[in-house]
């Protein structure tokens, strides 16, 4: 099924290109084992590029713009650009509708995994821009849809590590460390999907999902402060 990329390109503000990319960075892996002869590949290449091209932009605004140290900047990097951010952001401007998925992740509409779908969509995006435009407009978008969040992280310390918080909590209100387990990984090998477990003592306090073990722990430490209310 073909997408109306011209309106993805109206949405995001970029010129549109027939012969570009922007098209291929909503291409999902899985829409190409359904349609094997789809003249384009999926967007993992342009995630890649994407990615980098992103973190080097934010890098070097914050390095910049703010004098303090590379922990906090690290911190601050990370709020902007990781998959929640990203996902929402895809959201925001309303990626998802232009997303080339198999069937079955067309109806998955509110999981974990269409987040990550959506993230990834959104660096690919991105290096779909810079392919397309070069690092001046790359860099435009960025600062338009990315480091205009900024501000609003470091007014609610929204960038503090939620691992961080969660242990100093546990150990202040029940001397006790928080431990992390794997409870089950599923999904191909180039695209895992961890649950891990974070304990107090024998306890399940929370559960947490990710693409990586320490994206699953973050997330289960996020869950357990709301479920402790701490």
């Amino acid at each position: 099924m073909q997408k109306n990329i011209a309106e993805l390109a109206r949405l995001l503000n970029v010129k549109y290109k027939p012969d570009g990319h922007l098209e291929q960075a909503v291409v999902h892996r899985s829409y190409l084992n359904e349609h094997p002869d789809f003249p384009l590949a999926h967007n993992e290449r342009l995630e890649f590029l994407g990615d980098a091209v992103l973190e080097l932009v934010v890098t070097e605004y914050l390095y910049a713009t703010y004098p303090n140290p590379e922990g906090e900047l690290t911190t601050w990097r990370s709020a902007l650009v990781n998959g929640d951010s990203l996902s929402e952001l895809a959201q925001k401007l309303g990626v998802e509708p232009f997303l080339y998925l198999s069937r079955g992740e067309e109806k998955d509409i509110n999981s974990k995994a269409r987040h990550y779908i959506l993230a990834n969509a959104m660096e690919a995006i991105i290096g779909a821009i810079y392919l397309d435009f070069g690092w001046d407009k790359s860099k435009e978008f960025i600062t338009d849809q990315v480091l205009s969040q900024l501000q609003g992280i470091l007014d609610s310390r929204s960038y503090a590590d939620p691992k961080s918080l969660f242990q100093e909590a546990a150990q202040s209100k029940m001397a006790t460390t928080p431990s992390y387990r794997v409870l089950e990984e599923s999904g191909p090998d180039h695209n895992k999907i961890f649950k891990i477990g974070v304990y107090l003592g024998k306890d399940l306090i929370a559960e947490g999902q990710g693409s990586s073990k320490q994206e699953a722990q973050v997330d289960a430490a996020r869950q357990a402060l709301i479920v402790k209310a701490w």
